[in-house]
């Protein structure tokens, strides 16, 4: 998606994608599989998601990257934090006790400017892509954390029906992305109540990427 796309999204709020609590299979799931305590956890593409909070509150830390300036403002203001905003030549750093976020262009962050990651947690930034954005951005990510392992929430649902995003990521795709570099498992499937934005019965799918 064009950057535009999603500028307009955050500065009209027209944000149903955002949810308004911790992610379901996040908190089922998460701390079973990862469990190492003040773990970095790296969020791309993170909107200003709940799930900072509730990562936190686990002991761990958290870095994020996010195209829009207006998320990551909403994001410190509802978790009642003072960030201190620095620029470098390839966007903005806006930093906290325990949460750093990258604001800009994810394609423009390199490994160095990341910092260490030990888990990458991705629920909104794969299903977020279009088909012809997603190769590139799953190497991207790779190269970024040195292939640390993730924890991926991806969406199953008939594209016919909906045109996203939030995009169908089905199984195979999943596999053919990351295979070659992980051991991919799947760890749970639920069906997404209330249906898809409204619209399309889907399923949501966690994976664990090792």
């Amino acid at each position: 998606m064009e950057a535009d796309f999603w500028h307009e999204r955050w500065d009209t709020n027209q944000i149903a994608f955002h949810e308004g609590a911790g992610n379901a299979l996040l908190t089922k799931h998460f701390a079973a599989h990862f469990p190492k305590p003040g773990a970095r956890v790296f969020l791309p593409l993170c909107g200003k998601t709940r799930d900072f909070a509730w990562l936190m509150a686990q002991g761990r830390r958290v870095v994020g990257a996010e195209l829009s300036a207006t998320a990551i403002d909403q994001l410190f203001a509802e978790m009642d934090l003072t960030p201190e905003v620095t620029e470098t030549g390839d966007g903005l750093w806006y930093r906290g006790p325990g949460i750093d976020v990258y604001v800009g262009d994810i394609f423009r962050l390199t490994r160095a400017a990341l910092g260490p990651v030990d888990v990458v947690y991705d629920r909104a930034a794969l299903v977020a892509l279009p088909p012809d954005m997603r190769a590139r951005y799953v190497s991207h990510l790779m190269e970024i954390t040195g292939t640390a392992p993730q924890f991926l929430i991806c969406f199953d649902y008939d594209q016919k029906e909906m045109p996203g995003p939030p995009f169908s990521v089905p199984d195979v795709e999943v596999k053919a992305h990351y295979a070659g570099s992980y051991t991919v498992s799947r760890i749970d499937r639920k069906p997404v109540e209330g249906r898809l934005k409204g619209q399309v019965d889907a399923t949501e799918n966690a994976w664990l990427l090792r």
